[in-house]
């Protein structure tokens, strides 16, 4: 009974830990780039910390540590006389979640690949398509674009476990977003929503669903020169309550996170990020600290 209890729990943890780029904070997506660039990165990203729980269940000391390596490809292009990016994310996780259940510790493992997540973004007002030529000369305006991402339920799933990397669910988030640069100095606004179809393969033969999860993000920072900065970012996500064959659980999300983010280039075309985060207000799932290393290169046509 207590280690069905934990299982059910921590499957619910894991669910969160796979969603969890539902609030990533990740400065500068909306920020032009010229076309026929092409970005390739690789990224690593740790989250550790408590996981908060309803105070009437008998669990207690529930944490976790969740490991993320993440490949990823990004070209940009002109269309319709306006910038316009496609991108692709190719995550690998790995999952430690424990804690005690009436005094009695349990811990669970899993580890595999993650669902693949294609992005499509397109700049409607300010900086137009340009060449690198052309986008050197530019000077930096205003500038509004929209995206939409894409989950696919291509991860590790298997109905017969309660505990999953994959969601086994396609997931969208259209999103719009504002950058305004000043100086050397810029801010970046972003809203958008998560919308989730619905696994009908869940554990046990259940159906599971999950309200649309709307998000919010705000950055600020400072460029020092080409391919060097520092932002600050806050990041608020609201909503997202699941269901169990139409049964609704109690697990709204309002959470609100924050963390800083610097870039470095270090050779031509090549540049690090090292990102830290952290949980301001959590009202359900993990609150974590995270902590993330992504190098990257751009190359472009011509």
């Amino acid at each position: 009974m207590a280690r069905s209890l934990l299982k059910a729990l921590l499957a619910l943890l894991l669910l969160h830990a796979a969603t969890l780029h539902a609030q990533e904070l990740e400065p500068r997506t909306y920020s032009p780039s010229p076309i026929g660039t092409n970005f390739l990165g690789l990224a690593y990203n740790r989250l550790t910390g408590d996981v908060l729980t309803d105070p009437s269940l008998p669990i207690a000391n529930v944490q976790a540590q969740i490991n993320t390596v993440a490949l990823g490809y990004v070209r940009t292009f002109g269309l319709a006389d306006h910038t316009a990016s496609l991108g692709v994310v190719i995550p690998g996780v790995s999952g430690d979640l424990s804690g005690n259940v009436i005094d009695a510790p349990t811990a669970i493992h899993r580890e595999g690949m993650g669902d693949v997540r294609l992005r499509f973004a397109f700049n409607l007002v300010g900086n137009p398509a340009m060449s690198p030529e052309e986008f050197a000369k530019r000077t930096p305006e205003t500038s509004i674009g929209v995206s939409l991402t894409m989950s696919a339920p291509s991860g590790q799933y298997t109905s017969s476990r309660l505990v999953n990397i994959g969601t086994n669910r396609w997931s969208f988030k259209p999103e719009i977003g504002l950058m305004q640069p000043w100086g050397n100095w810029f801010i970046e606004a972003s809203v958008g929503a998560w919308i989730f179809t619905t696994n009908h393969d869940y554990y046990g033969g259940k159906t599971r669903s999950q309200d649309p999860l709307m998000t919010a993000q705000l950055n600020g920072g400072y460029t020092f020169g080409p391919g060097m900065w520092l932002a600050a970012a806050i990041g608020y996500a609201t909503g997202g309550r699941t269901s169990l064959n139409g049964v609704d659980d109690d697990n709204r999300q309002s959470n609100t996170r924050y963390g800083l983010t610097l870039s470095v280039p270090f050779a031509r075309g090549w540049s690090a990020k090292l990102g830290v985060s952290n949980g301001l207000v959590t009202r359900v799932g993990g609150d974590y600290k995270g902590i993330s290393l992504a190098v990257q290169y751009h190359r472009f046509d011509h």
